[in-house]
């Protein structure tokens, strides 16, 4: 579980004591899904996508406790970017050598900058909702079936006729399923986004 209490400014300061382990496992949680979310939605396999995130955010440690992350000059998801962008491309490049040393095409259609940053939000989005989710099964009496109505259509991107099938419920339920927990998510959703890299310090 994210720790709700903690916005990015006060991890990223934790992260200045060397032996605050808790302010990194605690960040490295918050970012590393998405890291791995945006690798697999670049084309890497989930074992890739896992090598990257491990070094992207390993790098984001070292980085900011060598001051060359300046808080005031940009958001924290902008230097993420450029750091698992460049670990991306690096698997890519790799994979494109291999590609043409077997006489295969290594062509490669990278995003641009906006597109990135739109992949960035829509799998922080996931985590966010992920969570948020976790924590309405722990602390309410919400019904098994209606969380895994919301999941499939949300997560798995179902139909809401084949969730009904599976989940042997009508189509109207689903769609109250959806609609219901969406509801109880909201504050839960907007608290969690408050905590990621948009505060200022």
């Amino acid at each position: 579980m994210l720790n709700v209490t903690q916005t990015t400014t006060a991890l990223l300061q934790g992260l200045h004591e060397t032996d605050n382990t808790i302010a990194w496992e605690v960040l490295d949680s918050r970012y590393r899904p998405i890291v791995i979310g945006l690798a697999r939605r670049l084309g890497l396999s989930a074992q890739d996508a896992d090598d990257v995130a491990q070094e992207t955010m390993l790098r984001v440690l070292d980085e900011y406790r060598q001051g060359r992350y300046d808080r005031e000059r940009g958001r924290m998801r902008s230097w993420l970017l450029t750091i698992a962008r460049t670990k991306i491309a690096d698997v890519h490049r790799k994979r494109g050598i291999r590609k043409e040393a077997r006489g295969e095409s290594a062509m490669i259609t990278c995003p641009d900058d906006a597109e990135l940053e739109d992949l960035w939000l829509s799998e922080r989005r996931r985590v966010i909702l992920r969570e948020a989710l976790a924590d309405l099964q722990s602390h309410s009496k919400t019904a098994d079936k209606t969380i895994i109505a919301f999941e499939k259509l949300v997560f798995h991107r179902q139909s809401v006729t084949d969730v009904a099938d599976a989940l042997e419920m009508s189509e109207n339920d689903v769609y109250l399923a959806k609609s219901r927990t969406t509801k109880r998510l909201k504050k839960t959703v907007e608290h969690l986004e408050s905590l990621y890299d948009e505060d200022r310090p």
